[in-house]
């Protein structure tokens, strides 16, 4: 049978980040595969995840499984970090999450639970989106289709045939919503936009599907579930896929879930009976340790407040390699407008860059960048962006 195979393509990002390690040239840059650099060009552990593995190291007795949703406490401060402290959602049995290996897990249980209980129904990706995103509803076997969102020329969000399009969407559709920080273009609608957003969505009677990915990376941590706000304001159903991989830097430790929000405690019970099915098929309980972290930082208020003052050190160190591109871009002579950049949010940014200057940057100058043009914006350091903007204004 194997001898009968060809070989697969390389995935768009990770087989990037295979010839990035692969290449022998010592200066080269990565900015293509979405993992967060400090200044020195490092992928830190946390200070409060660490302080945290000390804790569970020393309270630890068991490996045994996980039950296959995860642990109560675990939903419990997912749902608090979703919704915030005290929201009605939280204590009044609207809300059901499921602890997933890591946000893709979760996005893929949620593709199966739609395949299973609404096979009828087409997933509306935005375009752009994440280049996984249409990869993991295509191996569920689900219909897939896009709606607007980006325009190129103007560098900005395409709301107004974004919300046409959203407008046409069939009832029992799903529609996927980056809630922050959209991944490739960074570029995110303002709270007037969600909200009208979710108008459509409840006058239409599609279900949102929303992948949060990178919450407290854009704005802060309540400033980015704006838009989640506005549905969960209109007590519909949704489904979030949530990820603590860039905001802990549980990258390797595999954390997410999968969250049902329902009218009543009856629809989220059934909802979340069928999603347990998914996760039994697929892994069936889910890998206990980063959950474990996750729940021991945000249950404990020291620990809590170191996290968050990492978070926005993190946050405030992507804005600040934002601004510095753009500068040092102007700085070599390019004259094109690169301010679109300081204006998006989170790691990710539409560059405009071509796919032929991307292949010219990563020939000439070993920069790997995603074809698309799509640069990870937190790989930038003080050190790279100097041989960085120099490559850029020759590519140019």
């Amino acid at each position: 049978m194997f001898e009968k195979l060809d070989m697969a393509p390389p995935d768009v990002i990770l087989g990037l980040t295979e010839a990035f390690k692969k290449d022998p040239n010592p200066n080269k840059i990565n900015l293509g595969v979405g993992v967060y650099k400090d200044s020195n060009g490092a992928t830190p552990v946390f200070q409060a995840v660490k302080e945290a593995e000390r804790r569970l190291i020393d309270v630890e007795k068991t490996k045994t499984y996980l039950s296959i949703e995860g642990s109560p406490e675990y939903a419990a401060a997912v749902q608090e970090m979703l919704f915030g402290a005290g929201n009605s959602l939280v204590t009044s049995g609207l809300a059901a999450t499921a602890h997933t290996a890591g946000g893709t897990a979760a996005l893929r249980v949620a593709a199966d639970f739609i395949k299973t209980k609404c096979p009828g129904a087409t997933v509306w990706l935005s375009d752009p989106t994440w280049p996984n995103h249409p990869a993991i509803f295509r191996a569920s076997g689900l219909n897939m289709a896009t709606y607007p969102y980006y325009d190129a020329d103007a560098k900005v969000l395409a709301f107004d045939r974004m919300i046409e399009a959203l407008a046409k969407i069939p009832a029992g559709d799903v529609v996927l919503l980056h809630a922050c920080c959209h991944n490739p273009t960074g570029i995110d609608p303002d709270a007037a936009q969600w909200k009208q957003i979710a108008g459509v969505a409840k006058t239409a009677g599609w279900l949102p599907l929303f992948d949060f990915a990178y919450q407290g990376l854009g704005d802060g941590f309540r400033e980015d579930a704006r838009g989640l706000d506005c549905f969960v304001n209109l007590d519909g159903e949704m489904l979030i896929a949530s990820s603590f991989s860039k905001n802990f830097g549980l990258y390797n430790e595999r954390v997410g879930a999968l969250t049902a929000v329902g009218a009543s405690v009856e629809a989220v019970e059934k909802a979340m009976s069928h999603i347990k099915v998914c996760v039994r098929t697929l892994y069936s309980n889910p890998p206990a340790h980063g959950g474990a972290i996750v729940t021991t930082v945000l249950g404990d208020a020291a620990l809590r407040a170191m996290w968050e003052a990492e978070v926005t050190e993190m946050r405030d160190r992507i804005n600040g390699m934002r601004t510095l591109f753009v500068d040092t871009l102007k700085a070599k002579g390019v004259t094109r407008d690169f301010s679109f950049l300081t204006r998006q949010r989170g790691m990710f940014s539409f560059s405009g860059l071509t796919k032929d200057q991307v292949l010219k940057l990563r020939k000439d100058s070993a920069i790997y960048i995603v074809d698309s043009g799509r640069i990870n914006v937190a790989g930038m350091t003080e050190n790279n962006m100097e041989p960085l903007c120099k490559a850029i204004a020759a590519a140019l």
